[in-house]
């Protein structure tokens, strides 16, 4: 049995002149049916409602404000989930619509319960389509086009797989369109080389608010905690169900072999850092090399507001993010510490290492 984490990007889902929305979700469906009739389990990540929504107006272009976007997706929402209700019922599968965003997943119990929520509805054989609320968060228009959430879905549901179905055949060194020396690129190892590929990569999409960008960020996130993700070319109506049988798709970024736990992934993924803390050396070493709480004495610097618990960023002695972790005290409280004199005997941690997790490889 295999897991699955399936993300569908609006591009796909919004058709074409030669392939209906509806003809689209129909292919996905059957897709998906024959995969768990075979006893894998499926979670679906859905774009589409912004999309769908200006189609359903009859708008040509994507809106700019946020009320327009969210008066869109408020629009496309429902007509979304009755196409994919519709289709999957014909296997005689449950659908769950599941909206969330990202203020849901700030909190270690509400992240739980998200993934507790999830595991239910995959036991009860029900098929969760997942999206961002995009009719209230303004947070979602700039998340990724739902490719983060995907990863932190399949983070939350300890998913084997995640399909980032797109409208490209697999990634490429440049944007094939503008570039015809583009390279094709099937196989992806490791953070590192994620990192080079995305500072040379610039394809994006006029109709997603993601691209290729937040796919490599989504990839990213996945495969540090062990997760295998596969980049695949959904205007191809057979290309999920070929992966779904053991095919294998465009591009396939390959899990780390020494993946995050869960809480750490929560860690460095889920939450928005509210704030930094600036390092100096010795600290930096202590956090990275010996596994160290970072204390007080250890701060030369802060940025940003934020309460006793809240996320922050660490930041190395260039500026650069060494980790992430949840400040035992507040800005106010740690800047007035600061102003004192301080002793390493008497320093507070402000960051234990069990809330905290390393999240860049640079640092020497």
């Amino acid at each position: 049995m295999t897991l699955w984490v399936i993300k569908i990007g609006t591009s796909l889902l919004r058709g074409s002149k030669e392939v209906s929305t509806t003809k689209v979700i129909e292919n996905l469906s059957e897709a998906i049916a024959d995969s768990k009739s075979k006893g894998d389990q499926v979670v679906l990540v859905t774009s589409g409602a912004v999309g769908l929504g200006c189609y359903q107006l009859g708008k040509k272009n994507r809106p700019e404000s946020i009320v327009d976007l969210q008066a869109a997706a408020a629009v496309g929402q429902g007509y979304l989930i009755a196409l994919y209700e519709a289709n999957l019922r014909k296997y005689n599968y449950n659908v769950a619509q599941v909206l969330v965003t990202r203020s849901d997943l700030q909190t270690r119990n509400n992240y739980r319960n998200a993934s507790m929520t999830l595991k239910k509805l995959l036991e009860w054989n029900v098929i969760p389509i997942v999206n961002e609320n995009d009719t209230l968060s303004t947070e979602e228009l700039n998340f990724g086009d739902n490719d983060t959430l995907s990863a932190l879905v399949a983070i939350a549901i300890d998913a084997d797989q995640l399909i980032l179905l797109t409208d490209v055949d697999k990634l490429y060194s440049s944007d094939p369109r503008n570039n015809p020396e583009a390279r094709p690129i099937t196989e992806v190892h490791n953070a590192s080389e994620i990192k080079n590929i995305e500072q040379q990569n610039t394809q994006n999409s006029n109709w997603g608010t993601g691209g290729i960008k937040t796919k490599l960020a989504a990839a990213k996130i996945a495969t540090e905690s062990g997760i295998t993700v596969q980049l695949a070319d959904g205007r191809n109506p057979e290309s999920l169900g070929e992966i779904l049988n053991g095919s294998r798709g465009g591009t396939i970024f390959h899990p780390s072999p020494i993946p995050l736990g869960n809480r750490k992934s929560w860690l460095a993924h889920a939450l928005h850092p509210l704030g930094s803390l600036e390092l100096d050396h010795g600290a930096c070493v202590a956090i990275k090399d010996r596994g160290a709480s970072l204390l007080l004495v250890g701060i030369k610097g802060i940025q940003g507001n934020f309460e006793a618990n809240q996320p922050v960023k660490i930041l190395d002695t260039n500026g650069e993010e060494l980790a992430r972790g949840l400040s035992s005290m507040s800005s106010a409280d740690i800047r007035y510490a600061l102003s004192k004199p301080l002793t390493f005997d008497k320093s507070p941690v402000i960051v234990h290492r069990d809330v905290l997790v390393i999240t860049s490889k640079t640092f020497t």
